[in-house]
């Protein structure tokens, strides 16, 4: 058993299944594109980690997108468009979802290693309870299968970077402190969450939302330019308050073990 925590609580997509977060970047932009809005891959990921209502919220009122929004449909956006671009984006993800349960390299490991350690395995999203419907039991098939999940329907709708998800994963799995809690994931969101729940807070490199890459893409690049990317991700981690950043999933049953 590590000295200090009693439970890891994961981010889902781009932290421990679906590496580079894509399956909400395809949907969102392709919502948004139905409305004749074409959203940067920036854009599209700075929101990532949030409840998707929320996400779209968000980049409606974004300075480019809204003057694009008002250019297109003659006045700016409001909050009937927000449930209208949401209700064009959740079929979409819903649709796809479980092609995007597989783990990231390293994720089952770095679990299995937690739990011989005698640790709890929590979690939070930024999916509805709909889409974990999909993403928990395809997830489960492929060997991930956290202690509990939450998701911000559980919480009143109250999403990230609120800190009620942990809150309710901390009494779910009976941790004796928030000191003896950590949070890992891939987004700035899930940093803000973390810390605004007081517990240490870890972002995690490869495979992220915030690295924006898939597998694929990431080893295709230089060794030079795997560096610059992993910098400056790390540091967009670290600017957002985390505790501890690592470059991939398997360095984390160590990181854990030398805090005390």
């Amino acid at each position: 058993m590590t000295k200090r925590f009693e439970a890891v609580i994961f981010d889902w997509a781009g932290t421990t299944v679906d590496y580079g977060c894509f399956a909400p970047v395809r949907a969102f932009q392709e919502a948004f594109r139905e409305f004749g809005i074409d959203p940067t891959m920036d854009e599209t990921r700075k929101p990532m980690g949030m409840l998707k209502h929320d996400h779209i919220n968000t980049m409606l009122h974004m300075e480019r997108i809204a003057r694009a929004w008002e250019d297109e449909h003659g006045a700016a956006p409001t909050d009937k468009d927000v449930d209208d671009v949401y209700a064009h984006f959740e079929p979409k993800l819903l649709s796809i979802l479980d092609n995007y349960a597989d783990p990231k390299p390293g994720a089952l490991d770095a679990v299995a290693a937690l739990r011989d350690r005698g640790l709890k395995i929590g979690s939070t999203t930024g999916y509805t309870d709909k889409m974990m419907e999909i993403v928990v039991p395809k997830a489960k098939e492929n060997g991930y299968d956290p202690d509990f999940w939450i998701s911000p329907d559980g919480t009143n709708g109250f999403g990230r970077p609120y800190p009620y998800m942990i809150f309710r994963n901390l009494e779910k799995l009976g941790v004796s402190s928030v000191h003896a809690a950590a949070k890992v994931g891939d987004t700035l969101s899930d940093i803000r969450e973390g810390k605004n729940a007081g517990v240490f807070t870890i972002g995690v490199i490869e495979g992220s939302s915030q690295l924006a890459m898939s597998q694929t893409e990431f080893e295709a690049l230089s060794d030079a330019d795997k560096d610059a990317a992993r910098t400056k991700a790390r540091e967009a981690f670290v600017a957002a308050g985390a505790d501890a950043v690592i470059s991939t999933m398997s360095e984390l049953p160590t990181l854990l073990d030398q805090i005390a």
